[in-house]
């Protein structure tokens, strides 16, 4: 039966506006999700011939050959080897050309903001650190930062095709624009449109700590999971619920502000004013820590200091001071973490920020064992394994989704 007779048309009359809209689209978008494929292959798994990408796709040799034909036409692929071993000339490898886009994600925080540039392929070419030193022009030192991270990569400004900036603070889910930001007093509504003005490429604020459990989840303790809880332990805190795939945000943005959750034996939070003596960040933010560290004899700079000398003397003397304090802070961690799992029940419990991670394997072992006893989940809880600077991690991250997408669409931009 023809196509016609399917919708309900005689044999060969379908009109001529009907075989327009549907026989010739229909190589095109052949070749289009042939050529994405094949894309997404090399991106993924690196170098490869045309006989590995007949297999990976299921489509012949020859279709392959005229899909690397269009995308090397198109500069987006290119020969990058041989492979040896086989009988006969050895074969040609492809693999993305690196250079076909670039990527920037930046972590902007009160005193440093950390910029680094990627290629298409994740390859990170160049990173930089700048210091705000009291700028009250956001817009102007993020600038900066992206300026120098390029210079550094050897690329112009304008080769980048996406820019995502890790920020603390609550961002309007309608418009992606900071809500609010306490510890960041100039990043207001207006910052998103001015650097979208300014850079002049596609340019997304997001949370810092969804930032950091999309890392976790891409390459951390939650590598691979679609459904886990982030707790962010560090100057302030923070959640991500991460649910099939996607983190929570909520109708204004503020999904995960846990740093304003009520708690008992301290004070209870007020509006919209930063929480530092109040709500759960008055028992477990990084000032409340530092305190606590010190009244066990174990003053430092920073709270990851602190427990990192506690640790220590938990290896010396397991009674001793260091196990007292670890203890009080996996209780006081473990308060919020039940409210969490009351709400949530997920498996996975991710402890990140600086005194997740100084706290490692030792304060997520106390805190697994304290949680059941607050409430009826059992989650697993477990350090942070992300390498390196989680939130810049996840921007990267970002950044290359939004540059690999465009790069996708622009395959059907020119599709014959």
């Amino acid at each position: 039966m023809t196509a016609a007779a399917d919708e309900g048309l005689p044999a060969g009359k379908a009109s001529g506006a009907e075989q327009r809209r549907t026989k010739p689209g229909t190589p095109s978008l052949l070749r289009e999700l042939n050529d994405r494929a094949a894309l997404e292959l090399l991106l993924a798994e690196g170098p490869l011939t045309r006989a590995q990408l007949s297999e990976r796709t299921g489509v012949s040799k020859v279709t392959v050959s005229q899909m690397l034909a269009r995308l090397e036409d198109r500069g987006l692929v290119m020969v990058a080897g041989e492979q040896a071993g086989g009988r006969g000339p050895n074969a040609a490898l492809y693999s993305v050309v690196p250079s076909s886009a670039f990527v920037a994600g930046l972590y902007v925080e009160s005193d440093l903001v950390s910029a680094a540039v990627a290629d298409v392929t994740g390859t990170r070419v160049a990173d930089v650190s700048v210091d705000p030193n009291g700028a009250d022009d956001p817009v102007g030192v993020v600038r900066e930062a992206i300026e120098q991270a390029c210079e550094r990569a050897g690329i112009d400004f304008s080769a980048l095709s996406a820019v995502v900036i890790g920020s603390p603070g609550v961002l309007d889910p309608r418009t992606g624009a900071p809500r609010l930001a306490v510890n960041l007093p100039t990043w207001h509504e207006g910052v998103l449109d001015a650097l979208r003005e300014v850079l002049h490429t596609p340019v997304l604020i997001e949370n810092d700590v969804n930032l950091a459990a999309m890392a976790e989840r891409a390459d951390g303790a939650a590598a691979g999971l679609d459904d886990f809880a982030f707790v962010w332990l560090g100057g302030g805190l923070g959640l991500a619920a991460v649910i099939n795939g996607e983190v929570r945000r909520g109708v204004g943005g503020a999904a995960g502000e846990i740093g304003w959750m009520p708690v008992h034996g301290a004070p209870l939070p007020a509006g919209n004013e930063h929480p530092s003596k109040a709500g759960l960040q008055a028992l477990a933010g990084g000032l409340a820590v530092q305190a606590l560290a010190a009244e066990h004899g174990f003053a430092a700079a920073t709270p990851g200091d602190a427990i990192a000398a506690a640790l220590a003397d938990l290896d010396r003397a397991p009674q001793g001071s260091g196990a007292a304090f670890i203890d009080e802070l996996a209780h006081r961690v473990s308060i919020g973490v039940a409210a969490v799992c009351v709400v949530l029940d997920p498996g996975l419990v991710v402890l990140g920020g600086t005194i997740g991670k100084a706290g490692g394997a030792e304060l997520a072992a106390r805190v697994a064992a304290e949680v059941p006893r607050l409430c009826l989940a059992r989650p697993r809880v477990v350090p942070t394994s992300v390498p390196g600077e989680p939130v810049l991690l996840g921007a990267m991250q970002a950044a290359l989704a939004q540059a690999r997408t465009s790069m996708f669409t622009s395959l059907g931009s020119t599709s014959e």
